[in-house]
């Protein structure tokens, strides 16, 4: 397993953490994801040969927030 931290931009309530999370946690290979709005980020645990990074921006980025690279 793997862990991966991403940094979004535009997360500021519980919705957003929901919906961020519900989104990633969704993703096949995602074994859970944990938002941190202090931090604008979010930590993911994944399994690399079944998610790739594109799969988890995508759905961030579907939930309308904006993944920093």
């Amino acid at each position: 397993m793997a862990n991966k931290t991403i940094k979004v931009e535009g997360m500021t309530c519980g919705h957003c953490k929901s919906s961020v999370e519900g989104a990633l946690n969704k993703l096949e290979g995602v074994n859970g994801a944990e938002v941190s709005l202090e931090d604008n980020q979010v930590s993911v645990d994944y399994q690399k040969d079944k998610v790739d990074d594109a799969a988890m921006v995508d759905a961030i980025e579907g939930q309308g927030y904006d993944v920093v690279k």
